[in-house]
């Protein structure tokens, strides 16, 4: 019997995965610091300003539709989460009684209101629409002239449920004639509609969303330069701390040597940050990005290593060491795995301890660790 280490004579599959095309891009970013004192008050002082929009604006009004929806596109909701909840359910609670002033001369206001109270949780009927609807139930013809209700329909049927035939109908209607009045749009609102149409509103990546809203924002005539300069600032802050967040996780991962000791596994580090960026990127969420990154590269190495380099007798003592979960397992293992398996504990009794200075909330990590060996 070939022992683990004389691992030579064993013929393995290799998936010739190319290297990370970042390098050591991030590691750059060492130095970086966060908002200065004057970007600070600023940020602060235009926060202010958008506030006092959203609380003097008329709880039923267009206008404060239009500003709330603006604020999530620009991604800076997150300030105002308690002005924005208590703004819809006062819209919520007055529904059925303001949803019945509008006609068929309503469509954006009318799906504006139904896709800001299905994303904040709130079920309102589909049946609103079948006043845009002809005695066929097809979408009246008359709709395809308001480029900017088939829009904000085609946004609000993102939010649609399984049985709701109203609104698969409006999927197509809209996709089909956004489509064919594309071309004759301008510029900026062609790439509004083209992005919307490849990226719907409920799918999409909130920071990259954003990022294109604004471009999109400063070209709108009716663009709030407060608005727009608070959202520009507040992007570029975050996006320092994100860089600086990148950084510490390469730095961490290179320490680590793991890349190095095993050539097949892919080195992800950049995307699978982007993808924990892409659960939550809030500042206050700064550990839990990082924790959840490095639970991600380890969750990647095992899938390499199940899926291409490890042979059926590796993996059934890996599998095995996994469900132990101790250090004392890994003896058993051969050299390459041993690293791997000892860093992946390591890392979570580094976010055990860290989460225990954060206030006694290491009970998570158990709990991880016994979903992870269910799985």
């Amino acid at each position: 019997m070939v022992g683990f280490d004389s691992e030579r004579e064993i013929t393995r599959r290799c998936a010739n995965h190319h290297p990370t095309i970042w390098g050591d891009h991030f590691l750059t970013y060492a130095n970086l610091l966060g908002a200065n004192e004057w970007e600070e008050k600023k940020h602060e002082d235009l926060k202010e300003e958008v506030r006092k929009m959203l609380i003097m604006s008329p709880s039923k009004s267009l206008q404060n539709l239009d500003l709330i929806n603006t604020i999530q596109l620009l991604g800076v909701d997150y300030h105002f989460e308690h002005e924005i909840e208590e703004s819809l359910s006062n819209i919520f609670n007055g529904y059925e009684e303001w949803i019945g002033e509008f006609d068929e001369s309503d469509l954006h206001v009318v799906a504006l209101i139904f896709r800001l109270l299905r994303q904040q949780g709130y079920y309102v009927s589909s049946d609103i629409f079948r006043r845009f609807t002809d005695e066929q139930g097809n979408y009246k013809k008359s709709l395809v002239s308001d480029v900017q209700g088939l829009l904000s329909l085609y946004e609000a049927v993102q939010f649609r449920v399984e049985g709701e035939e109203i609104l698969d109908e409006a999927l197509n209607f809209t996709t089909t004639h956004l489509k064919q009045i594309l071309p004759n749009l301008s510029d900026s609102f062609a790439m509004q509609v083209s992005n919307a149409l490849k990226f719907p509103i409920n799918s999409n990546i909130v920071r990259v969303r954003m990022r294109k809203y604004i471009s999109f924002y400063q070209e709108d005539e009716s663009c709030n330069e407060i608005l727009l300069n608070f959202a520009k600032l507040d992007f570029n802050i975050l996006q320092r701390l994100h860089k600086r967040e990148l950084c510490d996780i390469t730095r961490w991962w290179k320490e680590s040597e793991i890349a190095q000791a095993l050539p097949f596994a892919r080195d992800r580090v950049v995307e699978l940050y982007f993808w924990s960026l892409g659960v939550y990127f809030e500042p206050q969420y700064s550990i839990a990005r990082k924790i959840l990154t490095k639970v991600l590269c380890f969750c990647s190495i095992m899938d390499d290593t199940y899926d291409t380099y490890g042979t059926l007798d590796e993996l059934t003592l890996l599998t095995t060491a996994i469900e132990r979960w101790n250090m004392d397992a890994s003896e058993q293992l051969p050299s390459y795995m041993k690293l791997s398996y000892r860093a992946l504990l390591q890392v979570y009794n580094e976010v055990e301890r860290e989460l225990e200075n954060l206030g006694n909330k290491s009970f998570r990590v158990k709990y991880s660790v016994t979903e992870l060996i269910k799985k």
